[in-house]
């Protein structure tokens, strides 16, 4: 169970259903006490708090200053050890390598091909197709993972849950799709409905998001 009455700095992505899918896909690893874990986007920091929970030493990155003092302030409330870097994740996160890797990417598909670079949006804006962050993830997994590592991944059905898959394996991991949940279209989707339809990536007066958990082992 995600941790109860985390603070949000304006501006910071609070848990919402897919944040829940991904502690539950968490929760189904058998990793004990002191696996190195990397959260991607940690927002609140609530999965990387998770982690921490279990014994986890935990490493979480973000973009957005607001998400990394509301990491920090989260895990000094709760009194756990959490590392918490601002940055590009591939970047921030090299030369490590660690057993676990937990992301909730930007997924949302947008109008513009370049990513916000300040704002709320930059916790969900990813593109025309919604996988501008998630390709640099599959492309970056095998040089996070030690051999077994684990990376665990949701987004949106709207992004092609079989790219993602077929991207991964081409990373040399074997990876697939372990879990779903199916969810009513939040404002963001709602605001974008006539070009989401235009795009071909919805249909029309479609009211519900197919929510995916990639789960990928570095071979």
């Amino acid at each position: 169970m995600l941790p109860a009455g985390l603070i949000a700095l304006p501006g910071v992505y609070r848990p919402q259903a897919d944040t829940r899918l991904l502690a539950a896909a968490l929760d189904h690893e058998d990793r004990g006490p002191r696996t190195d874990v990397l959260e991607i986007g940690t927002g609140t920091g609530a999965l990387a708090l998770h982690a921490a929970g279990r014994g986890a030493r935990v490493t979480a990155v973000d973009v957005s200053w607001p998400a990394v003092l509301t990491a920090r302030l989260n895990a000094l409330r709760r009194r756990l050890p959490l590392r918490v870097l601002r940055g590009d994740f591939a970047a921030r996160a090299a030369p490590l390598r660690f057993d676990l890797v937990v992301a909730n990417p930007p997924y949302v598909p947008a109008p513009r091909a370049r990513l916000p670079s300040h704002g709320p949006r930059r916790a969900w804006d990813a593109g025309p197709d919604g996988r501008t962050v998630i390709d640099r993830i599959c492309s970056a997994a095998p040089a996070l993972l030690r051999p077994g590592g684990i990376l665990l991944m949701v987004h949106s059905g709207m992004c092609g849950p079989e790219e993602t898959v077929a991207r991964l394996t081409r990373a040399r991991l074997a990876a697939e799709v372990t879990a779903t949940a199916s969810i009513p279209w939040g404002p963001v989707l709602r605001s974008r409905r006539n070009w989401l339809e235009r795009q071909g990536l919805a249909a029309r007066a479609e009211q519900w998001e197919e929510l995916v958990i990639i789960r990928a082992r570095h071979l």
